[in-house]
């Protein structure tokens, strides 16, 4: 009997050191400033002075969303009043989200008024959590018909709409940013034209009013701190949202993430990524089939 029960032990025992080793090989967490690989826990203890902490993320990697919900959870616990900010949903929709959180409105409808995006299970997660701990969310990001006006008429056209819209995107005049941003856009669009800069100005206006929406919710909740989760293109390299999070909220303390999958995880080129965030987090790439 005794010789049965040491062996479940050291089978219990080896099926956490097993969970642990698998969970550490799924993703690698890069400090810039301390030039070093660090744990999770060691990335929320860091975090103590800042306000926001924004998760730049590829929209389909799995790895990013998994943690995405981990940051949360333990950032929760260790900062009690945490809100969650996400691109995913418009200044719009935010009575919507406020109704589902307090179990006043179905998941169907919550997912059909507030426009959920189609890969909405990927998000689905964060959103129970904080349904279920009462964590505010906060729906950061301009309307598709916003961002369209601006895309053909440009920023000027915001100015044209009525009080009652104006209150869902920032105070005008929307800047739009010049230098290394405008540099990574067009290399993104492959240098082809930009319809005299309206699609950028569209991008300027999306980060704007993430910045906003952010810089709101501190205003109203001082001393709290915001988890906000975003395309990487919005964040990386400290500019796009953060760049725009210093003309809302000068004094704003801001610490940035960017992840995504690399083909160099086994060995990774740390020094190459160095440029793009407070922290770097790599998971391994998924090579498609036939590739």
């Amino acid at each position: 009997m005794k010789y049965i029960i040491l062996l479940l032990t050291i089978n219990a025992i080896s099926l956490c050191s097993f969970a642990q080793d698998s969970s550490e090989q799924a993703y690698k967490i890069y400090d810039v400033k301390n030039q070093k690989t660090i744990q999770l826990d060691a990335l929320i203890k860091d975090i103590k002075t800042t306000d926001v902490l924004i998760f730049g993320e590829e929209h389909n990697d799995s790895a990013g969303h998994v943690l995405e919900l981990e940051i949360l959870k333990r950032a929760a616990q260790v900062y009690p009043g945490t809100a969650l900010s996400m691109e995913m949903f418009t200044t719009d929709v935010q009575p919507v989200i406020n109704e589902y959180l307090l179990h006043l409105i179905s998941e169907k409808n919550f997912i059909k008024e507030s426009r959920a995006w189609n890969n909405y299970n990927d998000y689905k997660p964060l959103i129970a959590f904080a349904k279920e701990n009462q964590l505010n969310v906060i729906a950061a990001n301009a309307a598709v018909r916003y961002s369209n006006a601006v895309t053909y008429g440009g920023l000027e056209v915001l100015t044209k709409f009525p009080a009652m819209s104006k209150v869902f995107f920032p105070p005008l005049p929307v800047d739009t940013a010049t230098g290394r941003y405008h540099e990574k856009f067009v290399q993104t669009l492959g240098g082809h034209d930009m319809g005299n800069m309206k699609i950028y100005q569209t991008q300027n206006f999306w980060d704007a009013t993430m910045a906003w929406s952010i810089a709101a919710h501190l205003k109203k909740n001082p001393r709290k701190k915001i988890f906000q989760v975003n395309g990487r293109f919005h964040s990386d390299e400290k500019l796009g949202i953060m760049m725009q999070l210093k003309k809302y909220a000068p004094g704003i303390r801001a610490t940035n993430i960017s992840c995504f999958p690399s083909a160099d995880f086994i060995h990774p080129d740390w020094k190459k990524y160095s440029g793009l965030a407070d922290y770097i987090i790599i998971s391994p790439e998924i090579k498609k089939q036939g590739t």
